[in-house]
């Protein structure tokens, strides 16, 4: 499936790549596929969502994990993060919820720092839905908006809630990105 993809949106899935070793993931997600289109340049799929207001930044922020808001809610019960980080570190020492460095391999000759990140279902499925995408649209080859539309066509997908919490909901997206492209909503 990938040879059928423009070379702007190889480039956004291996940016994906790379926002995932920077935020230094174990696999990557929907949204780092996301962060991916936002950094691989000005593609149509970025513009539509800067438009959006989706700014790299913020889904970064939801790709690692807890944002402001789930910080918010906790607050709201009761539960102080930063004591909770203060007390890991007085029984464990220092950074102990950090995440861990990535071990290295134990065979000669493979990389695991800089090598393969594999995909979570959710990611892969979001590009095999970006085929579709390309296939309902008469389109021969998948490009970066064929991606996006792909990422948010299960509207309960992790990348159509992060859209959602950042205030785009799909059918917003979509409609946006079919204007973008020239086609009718």
């Amino acid at each position: 499936m990938f040879e059928r993809f423009t070379p702007d949106a190889r480039m956004s899935v291996i940016e994906a790549q790379e926002q995932a070793r920077k935020l230094q993931a174990r696999e990557i997600t929907a949204d780092h596929l996301l962060l991916g289109i936002l950094a691989s340049g000005k593609n149509p799929a970025s513009r539509v969502l800067h438009q959006l207001g989706i700014e790299r930044d913020a889904v970064a922020q939801r790709a690692q994990g807890l944002g402001a808001a789930d910080a918010q809610a906790l607050e709201a019960i009761g539960v102080d993060l930063d004591a909770v980080r203060e007390r890991a570190e007085a029984s464990f020492g220092a950074g102990a919820l950090d995440r861990p460095p990535r071990r290295r391999s134990r065979f000669p000759g493979r990389r695991s720092a800089g090598g393969h990140i594999p995909f979570t279902a959710s990611a892969t499925g979001a590009l095999e839905h970006s085929l579709r995408q390309a296939i309902a649209l008469n389109d021969k080859a998948i490009t970066v908006e064929h991606i996006l539309l792909g990422l948010i066509a299960e509207n309960s997908g992790l990348a159509a809630r992060t859209l959602a919490s950042l205030g785009a909901d799909p059918a917003q997206v979509r409609a946006a990105v079919l204007r973008e492209r020239g086609n009718t909503a």
